[in-house]
């Protein structure tokens, strides 16, 4: 029995400086396969230098909704270049925070859309971040999509039931991380255990997030197992069923990775 972790950022102060500890525990403890996700230009040469280095290990290119008004120079051409790397996989996580709102959010949403547009040109998936932000993220998936098809991930799924649904619509992954696991994710812990199971992806957004047994500790690649087995037992399937499920889809998803 096998784990992806779909989206962590290694480079991260808490693993960063334990980062072979903390993959010999990922590895330890079931861990296949890890997407390290990066947030700012500067962390483009990190995550890549990862993957090439371990080869359990691929990366993303992107900038943060937080970061995007630092980033104005990013547009698409940069994206696409950058993602011809064999070990990058995906692009992101881009996307809308309107609850912090550390950029302006005019400029998120054209970022958000250079992103998308890059997604579509080169066939890599989008990883969408979204908080407090479900209208305008939905719109733009939307508009986005009339011009084009392109594929993508909710990651860290923490939107209402009937955003799933349009995601789903849309032909997108939804990814669980830990908060599943926290006593007060009623509603989210409904939302996941009606998921398809064929659109469903686990992760751990580490250093963040650690899940129920760990929560208030570093969060790890290691602990996407905990999250598995919960949401297992939420929708009542075996943990190895719902592993082999979320794994063939990650694959599925992120098809260089399948290359």
């Amino acid at each position: 029995m096998s784990f992806i972790d779909s989206h962590c950022h290694l480079n991260y102060k808490g693993l960063a400086e334990q980062q072979q500890d903390v993959l010999e525990r990922a590895r330890a403890a079931g861990v296949s396969t890890m997407l390290t996700i990066s947030t700012r230009e500067s962390e483009w040469d990190d995550v890549i230098g990862i993957a090439e280095r371990e080869t359990d290990i691929w990366a993303t290119v992107g900038i943060h909704p937080h970061e995007a008004d630092s980033h104005a120079h990013i547009d698409t051409a940069k994206l696409v270049e950058r993602a011809q790397h064999p070990r990058v996989v995906g692009i992101g996580e881009s996307g809308l925070d309107y609850y912090y709102d550390h950029s302006d959010r005019a400029r998120q949403q054209t970022s958000f859309r250079a992103h998308i547009a890059a997604a579509r040109e080169t066939g890599l998936p989008i990883i969408v971040h979204t908080r407090d932000a479900e209208e305008d993220t939905a719109a733009i998936l939307r508009e986005e999509m009339e011009k084009g098809a392109y594929p993508g991930v909710i990651h860290c799924f923490t939107a209402s039931g009937a955003f799933a649904d349009i995601a789903l619509e849309l032909g997108f992954y939804i990814s669980i991380s830990g908060i599943v696991t926290f006593k007060n994710a009623r509603d989210l812990q409904e939302t996941a255990a009606r998921l398809p199971i064929d659109r469903l992806l686990i992760e751990t957004d580490s250093p963040f997030l650690a899940p129920i047994p760990h929560r208030g500790k570093t969060g790890e690649p290691a602990f996407v197992a905990d999250t598995a087995r919960f949401l297992a037992n939420l929708r009542g399937i075996d943990v190895m069923t719902l592993a082999g499920a979320t794994s063939a889809n990650f694959h599925r998803l992120f098809t260089k990775t399948a290359a």
